[in-house]
C-alpha cells in the first residue's frame, strides 16, 4: 500500500485562481491526484500556457459548452488506464460536470453538481441531477474498482456543516429533500464521507459567500467531499482544509489515503 495524496478544488474559475497563486502552491503539495471543479475555461484557452498543465502530471479536462461556465479537470501523476469525460445524461454532459480516470484498482471522479439557488429553474435542474446520478453511483458500486468521488456537490449534510443552519432549511443547498438524499447515499448504499471518517468537529467549512465578513467570521458551508465506496473506508490517514491562501470560494480539500491506485 502507497501513501496517495488527493487534493479537491472548486476553483472559480481556474484562471483566476492561476492569478491568485493556486499553481504555486499545487507545486508543493507533492498530491498524486488534483480534481478541479468550475474551470470556466474552454480547452483551447489554456492549451497555450503551461501552466495549466502542471509538469509531471497526466492532465484531463472537460468543458461545458456553454463558455465561461463550470467545466472539470483532473490532473494525476499516474497515467490512466482510462478516462470518461461523461456522466451520461445530456442535460448535464453539457455543462461539463463529471470526469472520471481509472487505475487498476480504483477511480477518481472530479464532481461540479449543480447548484439551485439562482431559482427554481435551478433547483429542478439539480434534483434531476442527484435522481440520475444516484442511479449512476449505484451502478459504480456494482464495478471492480474503488471509486473517490471528489468535489463540490453543492449540500451540505448536516446541521454541523454549515454555520447558519437555523436560517437556511428552506434554501439550495440545505433544503430537506437534498440531505435526505446524502442521507440514503451513506445509509443505505453505504458511500463514505472521507472526511468525517477523521474529523468530526463543527466549524469544518469549505465555501464562503462573498457577500458581508462571511470569510472574516467563518459562516461557512461544508459542501466539498470525497465521497468513496465502502472498500475505501479505513484508508483515509489525514485531512486537511487548506485556508492560509485563498485562492477561490472554495478552500481546498486535501486527504491521504493508503492504498494501491
Amino acid at each position: 500500500m502507497a501513501k496517495i495524496k488527493i487534493i479537491s478544488l472548486n476553483a472559480n474559475g481556474i484562471r483566476s485562481a492561476a492569478k491568485k497563486g493556486v499553481f504555486t502552491w499545487l507545486a508543493k503539495q507533492q498530491a498524486d491526484v488534483v480534481c478541479i471543479q468550475e474551470t470556466k475555461a474552454q480547452i483551447d484557452q489554456l492549451i497555450n500556457d503551461p501552466v495549466f498543465f502542471p509538469e509531471g502530471y497526466h492532465c484531463s479536462y472537460v468543458d461545458a459548452l456553454k463558455k465561461g461556465y463550470s467545466g472539470v479537470a483532473i490532473y494525476s501523476k499516474h497515467k490512466p488506464q482510462k478516462v470518461i469525460t461523461q456522466l451520461g445524461v445530456e442535460e448535464f454532459d453539457n455543462e461539463g460536470r463529471y470526469l472520471e480516470v481509472q487505475f487498476n484498482n480504483t477511480a477518481v471522479v472530479s464532481l461540479y453538481a449543480p447548484s439551485g439557488s439562482s431559482g427554481d429553474v435551478r433547483q429542478q435542474a439539480k434534483f434531476r441531477f442527484m435522481a440520475a446520478f444516484m442511479q449512476h453511483l449505484k451502478s459504480l458500486k456494482r464495478r471492480k474498482r474503488e471509486y473517490i468521488i471528489c468535489g463540490d456537490w453543492n449540500i451540505a449534510h448536516k446541521e454541523i456543516d454549515l454555520k447558519n443552519w437555523k436560517g437556511n432549511k428552506k434554501n439550495s443547498g440545505f433544503l430537506p429533500e437534498e440531505r435526505a438524499w446524502l442521507d440514503q447515499l451513506f445509509d443505505k448504499e453505504k458511500y463514505i464521507d472521507v472526511f468525517r471518517e477523521i474529523n468530526q468537529h463543527d466549524e469544518q467549512y469549505t465555501w464562503w459567500s462573498n457577500r458581508g465578513q462571511a470569510w472574516a467570521k467563518n459562516v461557512g458551508w461544508r459542501i466539498d467531499y470525497h465521497i468513496a465506496t465502502p472498500g475505501i473506508a479505513g484508508c483515509a490517514q489525514s485531512v486537511d482544509i487548506y485556508k492560509a491562501e485563498r485562492f477561490s470560494d472554495h478552500a481546498p480539500l486535501s486527504i491521504e489515503y493508503k492504498l494501491d491506485l
